[in-house]
C-alpha cells in the first residue's frame, strides 16, 4: 500500500508543477519573445521486494523550448527579431549575463539601450550605450550605426555591435525573473552566424492550442492519481478488516 500512495503522491506533484508550467505558457502567448517552458519528466523503477511493475515520475527540472516565434512587421527601427537560432545578450538586475529573444527596444535619457522588459541590451563591450542621434539602423549582424545629433546623413558611426549567442536547449534554463540563463552560470561567447531583421518583432513561440489541450490532459492525470490514492486506501481498510475478523 505504501509503494502505491508513494508513486500516486509523486505523480500529483510532478502533475501539479506541469500545470504550473503549462499555464505560465498559455498567460505569456502574446508576450514578444517568450520562449515556452517545457516540463522533463523521466520514469524509475520502484525498488524493493517483489516484482518490478511499479515506477515512479522524476522531475528533472524545467526546460526552455528556444524554436522560433512568428516575425512580426512594425517598420520601427528599433525593433529586431532573431533570424533562426540564437539569443540576444542582456545585463540582468544582478549583473550578470542573461539571454532573451525580446528585441522590441527602447533608449532612455541617459541613452541606455534597453528592451521592452527593462534588460539593457549588451554589446561586444557591455551594455550599450548610446550618444543623443538623429537616426538609428541595425545591421544584420547587431551592428549598431547613429546618425550623431546635429550631423548630416554623411556622418553615419557605428557605435556598438549587439552580442548575439547561439547556445542549445541543453545548456541553458529559464530563471524567475524570465531571463535564459546558461547552466554553468558563465557568459556564452559571440557567435558569428546568428542574424537580426530590423523592423520586425517576434512573437512569443507558444502554440495556445497544445498549452490548452495539455492542461487538460493533465488534469485527467491528476484524477487518475487521486483515484489511484483512493483504491491504496479501500485497499488498507479491507486488510485491517481481514486482520480483525483474524
Amino acid at each position: 500500500m505504501d509503494r502505491l500512495l508513494y508513486v500516486s503522491s509523486v505523480g500529483l506533484s510532478n502533475i501539479e508543477q506541469a500545470q504550473t508550467a503549462r499555464a505560465n505558457n498559455l498567460a505569456n502567448a502574446s508576450t514578444n519573445g517568450f520562449r515556452a517552458d517545457l516540463a522533463r519528466v523521466s520514469s524509475q523503477e520502484v525498488s524493493g521486494d517483489g516484482y518490478r511493475t511499479r515506477v515512479y515520475a522524476v522531475n528533472e527540472g524545467a526546460g526552455v523550448d528556444l524554436s522560433s516565434g512568428t516575425q512580426v512587421e512594425t517598420s520601427s527601427p528599433l525593433d529586431i527579431a532573431i533570424n533562426g537560432d540564437g539569443l540576444f545578450s542582456v545585463l540582468a538586475p544582478d549583473g550578470t549575463e542573461g539571454y532573451t529573444r525580446n528585441g522590441s527596444l527602447q533608449v532612455d535619457s541617459a541613452g541606455r539601450l534597453s528592451n521592452s522588459n527593462g534588460f539593457q541590451m549588451l554589446g561586444t563591450g557591455g551594455p550599450v550605450v548610446l550618444p543623443p542621434f538623429e537616426s538609428i539602423q541595425f545591421g544584420s549582424d547587431g551592428a549598431i550605426t547613429i546618425r550623431p545629433q546635429g550631423q548630416g546623413s554623411e556622418a553615419l558611426v557605428q557605435i556598438d555591435q549587439l552580442k548575439l549567442v547561439n547556445p542549445s536547449a541543453a545548456e541553458v534554463f529559464k530563471d524567475e525573473a524570465g531571463l535564459i540563463r546558461n547552466n554553468l552560470q558563465e557568459p556564452f561567447p559571440n557567435a558569428a552566424g546568428v542574424s537580426v531583421n530590423s523592423g520586425f518583432i517576434e512573437s512569443s513561440n507558444v502554440n495556445a492550442v497544445h498549452e490548452l489541450t495539455e492542461i487538460i490532459s493533465l488534469a485527467r492525470q491528476f484524477e487518475l492519481e487521486v483515484k489511484m490514492m483512493k483504491v491504496a486506501e479501500g485497499n488498507d481498510e479491507a486488510v485491517t478488516q481481514l486482520l480483525r475478523i483474524g
